[in-house]
């Protein structure tokens, strides 16, 4: 099968399709053909390696010391089951279903084999394989910080960076749980971010929001660029302040992976993708990530 490897650290040069083995599911796995990804940012930071200093050798023996030690990245995807392992109860061959590989990777790849008990679901009906692969990693995301802001009903939430991945997924969820939201972005996506759910928008570029008179319950920093001491004259006294930058990594659960699917067939919750390459592009995906000005997902179809 095509694979996308990561031959060492680098710039997306070093991302090569190759031929590799085609995965065998074992009994409690099922074999998945891949007809969608996505590039992240998270699969920008592995393939450059960005780590503070003082974390550089403890993720160097994480991640591999010469090169990544899952050289096929990619943490979310969409697919068709095409083969099941004996013991497999929850999945048949011919289900659709999406999935989150997290730390595991391997998504980049014309196939991939996931255990039945991992964090894969039978995808949303009224959705495309590009569509549903372009959900879970800023989904998921967050649905993790946006709980661990306790954000309640009524309360004033401000998501900073608005406009990417995890931002367009933010300003829904928060919207469907009866927050008011405001979102930070540029003027050219205020469109598109008011289309999502936010009552207010404002441009970073032209406004220093965090000078303004407002007050919010929930910040939320969902590409790890503010500081909670930069938002102090904004957030209440009570508030929380919540960003995906030095806070942990979301932990992703089934249930999590259910109620998007559940919001997006009652049309609640919709993905959001800026381009869509090809498995042979995806060098050039990665280059368009990296310069950080993405709207929503950037798409890798597998199968054309």
């Amino acid at each position: 099968m095509k694979a996308v490897v990561c031959t060492k650290y680098g710039s997306p040069n070093v991302l090569k399709l190759m031929e590799v083995e085609k995965p065998s599911p074992n009994p409690k796995e099922i074999l998945i053909k891949v007809y969608a990804t996505t590039v992240t940012s998270g699969d920008v930071r592995v393939r450059k390696f960005e780590s503070p200093v003082l974390l550089w050798i403890p993720m160097r023996l994480f991640l591999g010391i010469r090169k990544p030690r899952k050289p096929v990245l990619g943490v979310e995807l969409a697919g068709e089951v095409e083969a099941v392992g004996k013991d497999v109860r929850r999945f048949k061959k011919g289900d659709k279903v999406f999935a989150m590989t997290g730390m595991k990777f391997g998504a980049h790849a014309e196939y991939i084999s996931l255990a039945e008990d991992s964090t894969v679901e039978k995808m949303p009906d009224n959705l495309s394989y590009e569509e549903a692969a372009a959900v879970l990693f800023g989904g998921t995301t967050a649905l993790h910080f946006l709980r661990k802001a306790n954000l309640k009903e009524g309360q004033k939430v401000l998501i900073y960076g608005a406009s990417g991945s995890v931002g367009t997924s933010a300003v829904q969820i928060a919207r469907h749980f009866g927050a008011k939201v405001t979102g930070v972005c540029s003027a050219v996506n205020f469109d598109l971010v008011k289309s999502l759910g936010a009552s207010h928008v404002i441009d970073y570029r032209t406004e220093e929001f965090t000078e303004l008179e407002e007050q919010y319950d929930v910040i939320f920093d969902a590409v790890g660029k503010i500081s909670k001491a930069k938002c102090k004259k904004i957030l209440a006294s009570d508030g929380s302040y919540v960003s995906v930058k030095g806070q942990g990594v979301a932990k992703v659960l089934n249930e999590d992976l259910l109620l998007l699917k559940e919001l997006i067939e009652t049309g609640r919750f919709k993905s959001v993708i800026d381009k869509t390459y090809t498995l042979g592009e995806i060098a050039e995906a990665h280059r368009y990530v990296e310069q950080g000005h993405k709207k929503g997902n950037v798409v890798i179809s597998v199968r054309n």
